[in-house]
């Protein structure tokens, strides 16, 4: 018989504890710590080049575009995680009692590995639906020519 190691659920203070600590990123999900894996050449190509072509189009809009390293604090689902590429409307709305964890993201882009394109594509998909602010989500494939993009529209609000 094999002995199973029981899972440690952390608090979300205890999370931005031991995240702020951290040099490496780790996704809270409702209680468990998710280290994040380093992303390849082409993962990072992808989401900066992304992010350049949004920095410029938005340039003197009312908005502010980040790239992979800004949290993001989805509280209805209990979830911190680091889009790869996010556009969130002025004023910036961050969590309460933090100035490095924004809530107000009304696009946001993931560049899909092997390892996290199913969860990218449905519950994390799903979550980011949860945000009021929320209206677009890109999902782009690193290993093939491939890019999804859903719009909220009034209808599917």
């Amino acid at each position: 018989m094999i002995a199973q190691t029981e899972k440690k659920i952390y608090t979300a203070e205890e999370y931005l504890d031991l995240e702020t600590a951290s040099e490496i990123r780790s996704e809270y999900r409702n209680g468990e710590i998710i280290p994040m894996t380093g992303g390849t050449p082409n993962h990072n190509d992808i989401a900066g080049n992304l992010y350049i072509l949004l920095k410029l189009a938005l340039k003197g809009k009312d908005c502010r575009t980040f790239y992979a390293d800004q949290r993001l604090w989805i509280p209805s689902v209990s979830l911190y995680t680091y889009p790869d590429v996010m556009v969130v409307p002025k004023p910036l709305e961050l969590q309460t009692g933090r100035k490095d964890t924004v809530t107000n993201p009304c696009f946001v882009a993931e560049v899909l590995s092997k390892s996290t394109q199913n969860y990218d594509g449905s519950e994390k998909f799903a979550a980011y639906r949860a945000i009021p602010t929320f209206k677009k989500y890109l999902l782009i494939d690193q290993y093939r020519i491939h890019v999804e993009h859903y719009v909220k529209t009034a209808v599917n609000q």
